[in-house]
């Protein structure tokens, strides 16, 4: 054996399992599926002549064992609980009140997805996976090893330097939609029958004794809990995740850190929306207490630790016929295919209709007008196309053809760098001015009364208003006399034009004068700036009250406010200096619409460190860095991730590195631990 050839070995396995990572957790191919054959095929023949360098843990080796007698029973080292559930909005109320109230106030929490898969436990020893069992009963589970090596995305040696002595993960087995629509196929073509749902065919191949048919079909995993460690690090779920991720493991996606349960009750809405885009099953949302620490406090039941609860929906599915597919244009310019259905009854509802998403989630389902489809309804979640049931295609079928321009003004789309969204990027689009004005008048928008779809399509056909500062200029007159098209009453309810009428017109008016007074935050949430919600909103104008001080601010400067990242940052600053979005807050601005955040006196909670943004860095002494950050709010201050000119202070502890030597660029004050304490104090640092 020579030393080229171990050398070439190691090359090929670290690339390998580079591109494994890359294609199944980051689902971003680098290579062709010829090229990527060649590259084991390669490996597989220099292991075969230098049969000495042949280990477990190479990618040749994720089929590499031979079928299994029966499984085993193994006992877990740590118990591998089960989780409390709940359907109801109230009861999850009374769960966050119970738990903070034992902790003594409120505390952070995680928000993450409920993947609707395979509960397994999977152990790595010294960086080489050894062991995966089943939950079970808790205590013992099933000797499922073999199985779980062939799933691509979990890797057989754990990847860095500092790998832990023992890291035992807890987490889900799953299939995606449409590698199951595939996995039918053939299936079918084999003459069996087809697997009804993801789980169910999850649930039957991990259990297989021949790993052969478990590489086959393609399953994957997401780390979401931890058992028996040595060596690890980490004190909270947040820190966990992203530690397993740098060793390789694929964490739970779309986690969420919340500052209290007030946060987290306000979140599960949002978390909602974003569930028809996933390409795998969800059923629902699991809250964790974040610190470790605090879970310790509160310990655990019989069957389910105290630390975590599961907010379920109810699912429900049918199959129908797919008849057309149709694209709206959104407030933000968005396109999305919608699907139309042979109406079919779901939940005591018909549904003839269904959110297709975006272009990227029409390639992966592969869906084609006359397919046969899997439509699921969750909860209050609209209806969604899961799967196309492939084998059910008896002829070809022409692949659906994404518009290059948009249906209603015709601009050329574009897509969003580095994102799945096609857009209209022209902001007078007439699809995208109805939408937004439906948005800004409602609830959650400026909240105005009688400005409703009816309404908004009434303005916009008679030409009365173009833009949000044309409705602060409408009179009742101008109103009232307007003709439309309504339903009369009776019993032909036939569609007749009446004219709007005085009452209509003074109800709209007032309701109008006073969405006036809403104040900035309730504004930038309402003019429809991507990315930017009530919440956004609200972290925003509590740093930049004004909106001459808000435009005065730099996407660095916005990037620092805590809980705003980059994204946030950029689409806000590009809104704000645009054409478009500088001439509307001039418009708004100019029609009395007020541009000022007043302060809340619930929360301008007055404290020594009252107004002040502080970031900190190092290694500290006295404090965990998530118990200086809660001080600092709770003291009046802010706590940012990263230093600006608005910085205030830097906390610097020992070990502290790049984030010191920009604050004295910037001229930032720098603290010690002690002079903090003596701030947080009330009192004076100065010497």
């Amino acid at each position: 054996m020579s030393d080229a050839a171990r050398k070439r070995v190691e090359n090929l396995r670290s690339e390998i399992r580079r591109l494994d990572h890359l294609y199944y957790v980051e689902a971003k191919p680098a290579v062709t599926d010829l090229e990527y054959d060649r590259l084991l095929e390669e490996l597989k023949q220099l292991e075969t002549e230098n049969p000495e360098l042949l280990s477990p843990d190479s990618p040749t080796q994720r089929v590499g064992d031979a079928p299994v007698e029966h499984l085993v029973q193994v006992p877990h080292v740590v118990p591998m609980l089960s989780i409390d559930n709940t359907y109801s909005r109230e009861e999850l109320k009374a769960y966050f009140d119970r738990t903070e109230k034992t902790l003594g106030g409120p505390t952070e929490w995680v928000m993450e997805y409920k993947i609707d898969g395979v509960a397994a436990s999977i152990r790595y020893e010294e960086g080489g996976m050894v062991m995966a069992l089943t939950r079970g009963n808790g205590k013992v589970g099933d000797d499922i090893t073999h199985n779980i090596r062939t799933i691509r995305d979990l890797p057989l040696r754990l990847v860095g330097e500092k790998v832990p002595d023992v890291l035992e993960v807890r987490g889900e087995v799953y299939m995606t939609n449409s590698d199951l629509a595939d996995l039918n196929v053939r299936q079918t073509n084999a003459g069996n029958e087809p697997f009804k749902n993801t789980r169910n065919v999850t649930a039957g191949t991990i259990r297989l004794l021949d790993p052969a048919i478990a590489a086959q079909r393609n399953l994957r995993f997401f780390c979401h809990g931890v058992g028996e460690t040595k060596g690890f690090s980490a004190e909270n779920h947040i820190d966990f995740l992203k530690e397993v991720g740098e060793l390789g493991i694929p964490p739970t996606p779309g986690v969420q850190l919340l500052q209290n349960s007030a946060q987290a009750l306000k979140a599960v809405a949002a978390l909602e929306e974003s569930m028809p885009d996933l390409p795998f099953e969800v059923d629902g949302i699991v809250f964790k207490v974040n610190r470790f620490d605090l879970r310790n406090e509160l310990g655990i039941r019989s069957k389910s630790p105290r630390w975590l609860i599961a907010y379920k929906f109810e699912r429900y599915e049918a199959t129908t016929t797919l008849e057309s597919i149709s694209v709206q244009v959104g407030k933000t310019g968005a396109i999305t295919p919608v699907a139309h259905l042979q109406p079919v009854e779901i939940a005591e509802t018909t549904v003839s209709r269904a959110s297709l998403h975006n272009a990227d989630e029409i390639e992966r389902l592969d869906v084609r007008v006359g397919d046969v489809v899997v439509v699921e309804k969750a909860g209050k979640i609209i209806p969604k196309v899961v799967r196309v049931e492939k084998h059910e295609r008896k002829s070809e079928l022409a692949p659906f053809k994404f518009p290059t321009h948009c249906p209603v003004c015709e601009t050329k789309l574009v897509r969003d760098d580095g994102g799945v969204y096609i857009r209209c990027p022209n902001p007078s689009c007439p699809a995208q001015l109805r939408q937004r004005l439906i948005y800004f008048g409602s609830r959650t928008g400026m909240d105005i009364d009688g400005l409703g779809e009816e309404f908004v399509d009434l303005l916009i056909q008679r030409k009365v208003v173009a833009s949000f500062a044309d409705l602060y200029r409408l009179t009742a007159e101008q109103i009232a006399n307007l003709n439309w098209t309504r339903k009369r009453k009776g019993k032909d309810g036939k569609m007749i034009d009446v004219q709007v009428g005085q009452k209509n017109a003074a109800n709209l008016i007032a309701g109008i004068e006073a969405s006036r007074s809403r104040g900035l935050a309730r504004v930038l949430s309402s003019i429809s700036i991507r990315h930017v919600g009530p919440r956004v909103a609200q972290l925003i104008t509590k740093a930049y009250p004004t909106i001459d001080e808000l435009q005065q601010a730099s996407p660095e400067d916005l990037a620092a406010i805590h809980e705003i990242g980059d994204a946030i940052a950029q689409s806000v600053h590009e809104f704000l200096h645009s054409d478009y979005g500088s001439t509307t807050l001039k418009e708004l601005a100019a029609a009395g619409v007020d541009l000022t955040q007043p302060i809340d006196a619930n929360e301008a909670e007055k404290g020594p460190l009252s107004g002040k943004t502080f970031v900190v860095t190092g290694t500290l002494a006295h404090y965990k860095r998530d118990e200086i950050k809660r001080l600092i709010e709770r003291l009046g201050g802010r706590a940012s991730s990263s230093i600006s000119k608005n910085t205030d202070y830097l906390v610097a502890g020992d070990k502290a590195g790049s984030k010191l030597e920009k604050a004295k660029k910037l001229g930032v004050e720098v603290l010690s631990e002690e002079a903090f304490k003596t701030l947080a104090e009330g009192e004076s640092h100065d010497d």
